[in-house]
């Protein structure tokens, strides 16, 4: 038996929105039972469709992405949101590949033409994101081995475990700083190498590193 997330959603705290937040809630229990759903929990809230900043929302999303549930069950689409909340909240879900149902649909949620639209331009541009992060890695990586930087060094020193390095060390970070790679280039060249780096953390590393510089030639 699938397990599902009630979610229902009211704009504001009047007595007839209330009322209406009540009947989202007996309407999904009613399609839930119909379908065989085993309802994991259900979720109400008060607060604008046009926010994403909704602890209900975001709990939802929780449990999904853990695997509490298989299903989302809600009265409409609109209950997720409004504009542009309701676009990041319906591609999340689709990544998460989580089923929607919806009493308005009597079933899984039936997307409008231009909701699917935006969905497949949005995997589009995820997908050429991702092509591209790892072509800036493997740029990075090129122009590194070209400087002198040695990989297998790097790679047979690894932690126990085959753990990943939690900090590259700061000559390297200073080396590919040379080539003219960016902070966000060397921290994707040297998460390639081993090492697990954000571009914040090289960016400090280097910051820290070139003012000790500074303050020893004064």
């Amino acid at each position: 038996m699938k397990s599902c997330i009630i979610y229902c959603r009211v704009s504001t705290n009047k007595e007839t929105q209330k009322s209406s937040l009540k009947r989202q809630q007996e309407e999904l229990i009613h399609l839930s039972k119909k379908k065989g759903f085993y309802i994991s929990k259900i979720i109400a809230e008060e607060a604008s469709g046009y926010s994403i900043e909704r602890d209900g929302l975001l709990e939802v999303l929780d449990l999904l992405s853990l695997q509490e549930a298989d299903v989302l069950c809600i009265q409409d689409d609109t209950r997720l949101g409004r504009g542009n909340a309701k676009v990041a909240m319906l591609h999340q879900l689709f990544k998460l590949n989580i089923p929607i149902y919806t009493v308005k649909d009597e079933g899984v949620l039936q997307l409008s033409e231009t909701d699917n639209m935006l969905m497949d331009i949005l995997s589009m541009i995820e997908e050429h994101q991702r092509i591209l992060h790892n072509l800036k890695i493997k740029r990075g990586m090129k122009q590194a081995i070209a400087g002198g930087y040695k990989p297998e060094k790097n790679l047979s020193d690894r932690s126990q475990g085959g753990r990943k390095k939690k900090e590259a060390p700061i000559e390297e970070i200073v080396r590919l700083r040379k080539l003219e790679l960016t902070f966000y280039d060397i921290a994707a060249t040297l998460r390639g190498f081993g090492y697990d780096v954000s571009k914040a953390t090289v960016h400090r590393r280097y910051k820290e590193h070139m003012e000790k510089i500074a303050n020893n030639s004064e």
